[in-house]
């Protein structure tokens, strides 16, 4: 495990705002979520709207969607998810199944039954996985910057750019990735190469501090290990059989049309076969993190979506 004598604690991925922090069990482990919108009450069947953030981000990616759906009357969760931010970080369970059964304990923990799962990045992976995997909580999934995790297992150059197939084999290397985003180059580069214009300084330096928080480092490079390897692994090859079932719940996709990590010209296509109700969205001038780069745009495209689906 990576040391770091001058780490930070959790506290500095906690932020005021409109919303409300909350500790959740889930899986046997403690989970972050910031709330914001009405609570449920008696009678109420309308989901939850969970949304999952990505690589090298906490759950403060969302903020901007946090204050502007639950002002429309949702009720939103923004999670950090393990290993991450205000999350426990056990030494293992990185694979993406059982994170989809975090993200499911934790929609049972703040008193739903269902979820639309909205994720970004590497939580676009667990949001379409929840889908497959989790069927019985997912009543939708709206993935951004995140094609359907079966175009993850194509030949790389056809939907990952140079840049993060670099990434993806620096990740292999034991122990060099976490001692870069501890001390910062990698998260300030990592950030600045997906997306289409530099993010302000007190952003880069806000997911840079969460990285120093003890373990983070370490749990967000496995993550992107089993990502990388799952195809070689008997629990992988059964998490790919599993995404091959259709998706019966709707799906929104959304894609920057200057992503520095994934090309535009095969991002929807497992997503449009797979999928029953798929609408696919592309946000032209931004990058890969979407919800960040592009709020206004993404709120009202999730919005919009989100009429029909959470009402459904």
């Amino acid at each position: 495990m990576t040391a770091m004598s001058d780490a930070t604690d959790y506290t500095c991925a906690l932020a005021d705002g409109p919303w409300q922090h909350e500790y959740v069990p889930a899986n046997g482990s403690r989970f972050h979520v910031a709330t914001a919108g009405p609570v449920r009450t008696h009678g109420d069947t309308q989901p939850l709207v969970l949304l999952l953030h990505g690589f090298p981000q906490t759950w403060w990616a969302w903020r901007h969607q946090l204050a502007t759906l639950s002002d429309a009357g949702l009720r939103v969760a923004a999670m950090d998810v393990r290993g991450v931010g205000a999350s426990d970080k056990p030494p293992s369970g990185y694979d993406v199944p059982t994170r989809t059964r975090d993200v499911a304990g934790v929609v049972r923990s703040l008193g739903h039954d269902r979820a639309i799962v909205v994720g970004a990045g590497t939580g676009g992976v667990l949001a379409w996985a929840m889908a497959a995997m989790q069927p019985g909580v997912t009543a939708g999934v709206a993935a951004l910057s995140a094609p359907h995790p079966l175009r993850l297992h194509v030949p790389g150059r056809r939907l990952l750019t140079p840049a993060a197939r670099r990434y993806l084999a620096l990740t292999q290397v034991p122990g060099l990735p976490e001692r870069r985003l501890v001390d910062g180059e990698a998260v300030a580069t990592v950030l600045r190469t997906g997306a289409a214009r530099p993010l302000p300084d007190d952003v880069v330096d806000r997911y840079h501090q969460g990285m120093r928080i003890p373990f983070v480092a370490r749990s967000s490079v496995e993550a992107l290990r089993w990502l990388t390897r799952s195809s070689l692994r008997p629990d992988g090859r059964r998490y790919l059989a599993a995404l091959r079932r259709r998706v019966d719940v709707p799906v929104l996709q959304v894609h920057g049309g200057r992503d520095g990590f994934l090309r535009r010209a095969t991002a929807d296509v497992d997503g449009a076969a797979l999928a029953r109700d798929f609408r696919f969205e592309v946000v032209e001038d931004a990058g890969h993190y979407l919800a960040e780069e592009a709020p206004d745009a993404v709120d009202a495209v999730l919005l919009e979506w989100l009429s029909r689906v959470a009402r459904a």
